[in-house]
């Protein structure tokens, strides 16, 4: 064995990027070092409004008086109706995420089911979507949505 003087170094491997180039980028290097991507609060908090309105056993987000001002704000046009967020508060940092709810849940449901549905179909949606790691899911049940609240008053007309 021949010593050339040079201090010996251990190989380091080369990040290759698997893509749909082949197996490799064009160029041969991560697409992650090419830039950065951010993703917006409001993002997070759509797609965990979505998610947790996908869960059999909830009736709606938010509840007591933010339920009530929703409800009439739904009623007047122009308004903009119901918002996907409602009832939705995130933290977005660079890769985690945290989540607090508030939902209405229907009658006769196992609550504790229902919030452990929910947390469960958050935290994969928004792992998946995002990439971020959802560090907590916080949920508070608001209301219990009771079917004779459906039955609206007859409107008064002003004569």
């Amino acid at each position: 064995m021949t010593d050339t003087g040079l201090p010996s170094r251990p190989e380091t491997p080369r990040a290759v990027s698997l893509g749909e180039h082949g197996g490799k980028t064009p160029h041969g290097s991560d697409p992650g070092s090419r830039g950065r991507t951010t993703i917006a609060d409001g993002v997070v908090a759509k797609i965990a409004g979505m998610a947790a309105r996908d869960v059999p056993g909830v009736h709606s987000m938010r509840g007591g008086f933010a339920r009530g001002m929703g409800a009439m704000r739904e009623r007047m046009p122009g308004a903009g109706g119901k918002s996907v967020t409602s009832g939705v508060k995130v933290e977005v940092g660079e890769v985690q995420t945290a989540v607090d709810l508030e939902i209405v849940v229907e009658y006769r449901v196992s609550i504790i089911e229902v919030a452990g549905d929910v947390r469960e179909n958050v935290i994969a949606a928004i792992e998946r979507m995002t990439g971020l790691e959802v560090v907590e899911v916080n949920i508070a049940v608001g209301d219990v949505h009771v079917p004779d609240e459906d039955e609206e008053q007859p409107e008064r007309r002003l004569e």
